[in-house]
Order: C-alpha cells, then sequence, then structure tokens
C-alpha cells in the first residue's frame, strides 16, 4: 500500500468547498485505492481534506497532531470527531510548545513515513510550513504533487 502524506495551507477562505471538493477529486482520486494518507490536525487544507477522504473513500487515514488533538482549533477537532470512525489512528506528537518547530517536526514525521507528498500551497511563499514539507520531501528523494490553491 502506498503512503501518502498531505500538507497544505492553514487559509482555505479565498475558496468555496466546492472548489475543494473539486480539486480533491481531481487530485486525491487516483491514489485513494491503494493508498494510506498521513494527514495533520490542524485547521485549513488538513481539515478538509480529513473530511473529503472520509466522505469519497475507504483508505486508511492517520491523523497527526504535533501535540495533542485537544490542543487543535475547533475546525480541526471538529472534523477529527466527525471523521472518528473512519480514522484509522491517530498520533499525538506531544510537543512540549506549539510552535513552527512543532509543526514542522509533525510533518517531517509524516513525510518519513509517506512514499510521496501532495500539497496545497496558498502561495508561493518559501517560509510556509506547507513549502517547507515540500521541500524537506524533495529533499529526502520522494516524489512530490504540488497543487496550487
Amino acid at each position: 500500500m502506498r503512503a501518502v502524506a498531505i500538507t497544505g495551507t492553514r487559509s482555505t477562505g479565498h475558496r468555496s468547498l466546492d472548489e475543494y471538493a473539486a480539486l480533491f477529486g481531481e487530485y486525491l482520486t487516483p491514489f485513494v485505492v491503494d493508498a494510506h494518507f498521513y494527514i495533520g490536525g490542524a485547521k485549513g487544507i488538513d481539515s478538509l481534506c480529513l473530511l473529503w477522504l472520509a466522505e469519497n473513500s475507504g483508505a486508511p487515514i492517520t491523523v497527526v497532531a504535533p501535540g495533542r488533538v485537544d490542543q487543535q482549533p475547533p475546525q480541526a477537532r471538529e472534523a477529527i470527531v466527525r471523521c472518528r470512525d473512519r480514522i484509522t489512528e491517530v498520533v499525538e506528537l506531544h510537543a512540549a510548545e506549539l510552535s513552527s518547530d512543532a509543526y514542522h517536526a509533525r510533518n517531517r514525521w509524516m513525510v518519513d513515513r509517506a512514499r510521496m507528498t501532495i500539497g496545497f500551497p496558498h502561495h508561493r511563499e518559501p517560509s510556509s510550513g506547507t513549502w517547507q514539507t515540500l521541500r524537506y520531501t524533495a529533499d529526502v528523494g520522494k516524489p512530490r504533487l504540488i497543487v496550487p490553491v
């Protein structure tokens, strides 16, 4: 089974839910038959992707939180609760502080367990966590699919 890490922007208000559903349908559907997805437990793309995969696939899903799930934003916690029966595993990395370093460590944890990464960046800002994760994926020699949102 192919393992796929998902990374993406937390800023998703510039598109409609239907537009995200169409993007996920186009770019995730080819992988849902034989993939296990690793998704960060944050708001934005993480939550939207979790909801879409839970509804539109039977693929195993692992949700990864840098600290604990109860520390995540309400939108993310709600998505996890809604999809609990479809989530294969929840991993809490128990970071002492929810800083950008903790989120980067979470993203590296997912990439290290995946065979590829699908990224949904909002802009070309090279310092964003999404772009750092996509660069890390390339640095460790794994393929990446980049779908700008």
